[in-house]
């Protein structure tokens, strides 16, 4: 979609946050992103610092730069990207496959070798950005397809319970907990998980 030539009407820049312990690497990299067009939000020098800083400024992007990831900068990517998923991305020198895969686990997005330069950054980032929203659209199906799933259990079990308790059929017992689901305004697997916790305080 081509941007509005109006500038008011013009998109806001990505907000992307910098960590990086080399403060020349980083002055450099903000370089890059600017004349990319992206806004940087912050540039923090320990990772440990990254929960906390993503929670406050909301970047839309996270550019991690290490010679080697440690261990504690994947554990505080991981803990952001639990807290508050975005697209992380990371420039480093260590192409060793432990480490992808370590970062990948973490939640890294795009894990780049050798690649730091400016004609590269925007579409790295770019790709990162639609991994990151594949992979999120994918976890979200599979978040409904589990909730739906354990609804139906529940469901299941509330209606054994009514016929158990009360000695209603299957079809009765169905029926009472739709009556119950349009009367409070909550879905049916809501009513039957609230059923069942309700019934092992009895």
């Amino acid at each position: 979609m081509p941007r509005s030539k109006d500038p008011s009407t013009a998109p806001e820049p990505l907000r992307v946050m910098i960590v990086d312990s080399d403060p020349e690497r980083s002055r450099n990299l903000r370089g890059a992103l600017t004349l990319a067009g992206y806004r940087v939000v912050a540039e923090l020098r320990e990772s440990i610092a990254l929960p906390d800083a993503v929670q406050g400024l909301k970047p839309h992007i996270v550019i991690v730069a290490a010679d080697s990831p440690d261990r504690d900068t994947l554990e505080h990517i991981s803990l952001t990207t639990r807290n508050a998923p975005r697209p992380v991305v990371m420039f480093t020198q260590d192409g060793g496959a432990e480490t992808i895969r370590a970062a990948v686990k973490a939640g890294v997005s795009a894990y780049v070798v050798d690649g730091l330069s400016p004609e590269r950054i925007r579409p790295i980032l770019e790709v990162a950005c639609a991994r990151f929203e594949a992979h999120q659209a994918l976890a979200e199906r599979l978040a409904e397809t589990e909730r739906k799933l354990a609804e139906r259990k529940a469901v299941e079990r509330a209606k054994g319970l009514l016929m158990q308790r009360r000695g209603l059929s299957e079809d009765e017992a169905y029926r009472e907990l739709r009556r119950l689901a349009m009367q409070t305004g909550k879905r049916l697997g809501e009513v039957a998980e609230t059923l069942l916790a309700a019934a092992h305080l009895l």
